[in-house]
């Protein structure tokens, strides 16, 4: 373990200093030397960054443990590398989440990971820019999680959901933050209201892949969120707006960031294949055979999804019944109208003179 703890910091240290961009052809000086042409199309070689990269991704689960200090001084986009293979290779979870996680990231991609609302809501509140977001068969992810994703991250553009049915369930519940406010008031003037009475989350969130929506959600967002863009098709979406690659449900999310990795990189074989691999399937056989939810965890999670729905209407409510009391409080005492009448008076003298 101390080994490949600081075989890691090695290759940390020398990825720091490869030269990231490949060097160009050499110019030919003599107009009658020209290439030969070549029967077949040679393929790209690898860069040095990206084989480094791979040693790392190999034996990802012996330095696992020690991430957070490994990759400290690794910039954004081999961080987001290191992402894409943990997640590919079953490993990421909370911990490994946080300890990579770079404020310069705008994508995000932990679709069939361990993630849960602890960890996503971290990442949140680190990574303020992204603009793309998969959490697609993240069945440990909630209405809370999206709930702290929509508050931190303003300039959110395309997220992908759905793919299982807690997935599904999860999405479903979460119309009600991607849609507007506006028949939920009861102010007695717009004075009155405050931004925050009348906006909601998600107010970026342009394209929504949902694979799987059921028609009821889809109609919904159609009809009271008509600026969502739901699973487009094409290059070309709503009003002529082209698509976003991030919005292509057949390319994955993070596919452009291990495209000079080797696949072998994330491939599971030999002894940790025979470990691995059955205690994998005997849990997604217990996930298949378990039920979608039970009827008491769907009252549970609807009562605290209407809850937190109604907490800010109900102090709005509060303020307005104070507001209120105190009006009548005016009219009705004699004293009160007394103050009120002297101060109206002196307020005039003071004018006058």
């Amino acid at each position: 373990m101390e080994e490949t703890k600081w075989a890691a910091k090695d290759a940390s240290s020398a990825i720091k200093v490869i030269q990231f961009d490949p060097p160009r052809n050499p110019v030919v000086s003599s107009p009658s030397i020209r290439p030969l042409a070549l029967p077949f199309r040679k393929k790209k070689a690898q860069r040095l960054v990206s084989l480094c990269i791979g040693v790392l991704g190999q034996h990802l689960e012996d330095i696992i443990a020690d991430i957070l200090e490994i990759a400290a001084k690794f910039p954004a986009d081999i961080k987001l590398v290191l992402l894409a293979i943990a997640r590919r290779r079953q490993l990421l979870n909370d911990d490994v989440l946080v300890a990579l996680a770079d404020n310069l990231w705008e994508i995000l991609d932990i679709s069939g990971s361990n993630v849960t609302d602890i960890g996503f809501s971290k990442v949140s509140q680190i990574c303020t820019n992204l603009r793309a977001v998969d959490i697609s068969r993240c069945d440990k992810i909630t209405v809370a999680g999206l709930t702290d994703l929509f508050d931190h991250c303003r300039s959110l553009a395309t997220l992908r959901c759905g793919g299982s049915p807690r997935s599904e369930f999860t999405a479903r519940r979460c119309l009600s933050i991607l849609k507007p406010k506006l028949d939920n008031l009861d102010g007695e003037s717009w004075e009155e209201l405050d931004i925050m009475d009348i906006g909601n989350g998600a107010q970026s969130l342009r394209w929504l892949v949902w694979p799987k929506i059921d028609e009821d959600s889809k109609m919904t967002l159609a009809t009271e969120c008509s600026r969502i863009c739901v699973n487009p098709q094409g290059s070309i979406g709503v009003r002529g707006v082209r698509v976003p690659v991030e919005a292509m449900h057949s390319v994955a999310l993070d596919h452009h960031v291990v495209e000079d990795i080797d696949p072998k990189t994330w491939a599971v074989s030999g002894i940790s294949h025979a470990r691995k691999i059955p205690v994998a399937s005997a849990e997604a056989e217990a996930e298949a055979e378990a039920p979608e939810m039970s009827i008491a965890e769907k009252f549970r999670l609807a009562f605290m999804e209407r809850d937190a729905k109604l907490a800010p209407k109900r102090a709005k409510n509060e303020r307005q019944h104070r507001r209120r009391a105190e009006k009548e409080l005016l009219m009705s005492s004699t004293t009160a109208k007394s103050l009120a009448l002297a101060s109206q008076a002196g307020k005039f003298l003071n004018n006058r003179s």
